[in-house]
């Protein structure tokens, strides 16, 4: 059977698609509530999703307890900090902004590599660091790098590149994780406890974040629950196609084509983004997206084209969710 069967196609076309629909559909959702409730919502319905399988596993709480605090980092920042940032920069940018934005996380991967776990820089990954962040510049731009001299961004633009530090952050931690998530030591978790242990301790933070936005709103804006239909379908969405399908669909992508083919996959999340957006929302790609998207994907292929062997992360096969 060829490598890239029609299954393993599927697998590896699905997150994409999905996370760009998470992006415009949590652009749909302007309005309908407020952004850090959402993500809040979202992963409280993922865990009531997951709780059938997590309980048929056979999880066993000590196994969580005694590795709370590795736990908790990993799901405040892969769940409760990351999706939460990227719906508050749609509420200013638009999902191919935010998507193309995204695509700029091996740039923040190299450099928290390199400042945070004394990983070396090579001369080629500095190149493609350049192109990429051009790429990212261009898009912040809007097709102008005189607006970058006249500080004139669109705050989302620049939530959504802390967001992409926050994710890079977490890929490093899962893949140096302590002592007792590796080997022997690590719990017999599959990939639907995984995910669930990480999107309890991330809920806790996020229902926290939204409490604080609740109070910062002072009563102004749409209520911590959405009313009607659509808004309840968009998070009925994002609840099971982004943060559950996508997560597994990935895993299995990624354990038959390996890491470094799948990451191409991924790279068409703005691609996506642009075709949902122009179909849903009427917002057509401008000139410099398909330009930027070049940058950024040429960037990526520099960066990975250095044939020596590195410690470098793998992609984390988590909620990423857009």
């Amino acid at each position: 059977m060829s490598l890239l069967s029609s299954r393993t196609l599927v697998y590896l076309l699905l997150p994409p698609m999905m996370w760009a629909g998470n992006a415009v559909v949590g652009r749909m959702m302007v309005g309908s509530m407020p952004p850090v409730a959402m993500n809040a919502l979202r992963w409280l319905l993922v865990a009531a999703m997951l709780w059938p399988l997590v309980r048929r596993s056979g999880l066993q709480w000590g196994d969580v307890r005694a590795r709370w605090r590795h736990l908790a980092v990993i799901g405040t920042l892969g769940v409760g900090t990351y999706n939460a940032l990227q719906y508050l920069a749609l509420q200013t940018s638009s999902p191919l902004n935010v998507t193309l934005i995204g695509s700029s996380v091996p740039v923040w991967m190299m450099l928290v590599g390199r400042f945070g776990f004394g990983q070396a820089l090579h001369a080629r990954q500095l190149v493609g660091a350049a192109l990429s962040v051009l790429g990212v510049m261009l898009v912040m731009a809007h097709g102008d790098l005189a607006v970058l001299s006249g500080l004139r961004l669109v705050p989302g633009d620049m939530l959504m590149l802390l967001a992409s530090l926050a994710w890079a952050i977490y890929s490093w931690l899962l893949a140096h994780p302590p002592a007792h998530m590796v080997g022997e030591r690590r719990p017999a978790w599959d990939w639907a406890t995984f995910l669930f242990v990480q999107v309890v301790f991330g809920s806790v933070w996020a229902v926290a974040c939204s409490g604080v936005e609740a109070v910062l709103s002072a009563g102004e804006g749409p209520g911590l629950i959405p009313t009607g239909l659509l808004p309840w379908l968009g998070m009925l969405f994002i609840a099971v196609g982004p943060s559950i399908v996508a997560y597994r669909c990935w895993g299995l992508g990624v354990q038959t084509v390996g890491p470094t083919m799948a990451a191409f996959f991924s790279n068409l999340t703005p691609i996506f983004a642009a075709v949902w957006a122009a179909l849903l929302l009427g917002e057509h790609p401008r000139w410099y997206h398909p330009v930027a998207l070049l940058l950024i994907v040429a960037g990526i292929a520099v960066s990975s084209g250095i044939q020596k062997r590195r410690r470098e992360p793998p992609r984390p096969l988590d909620p990423k969710g857009g």
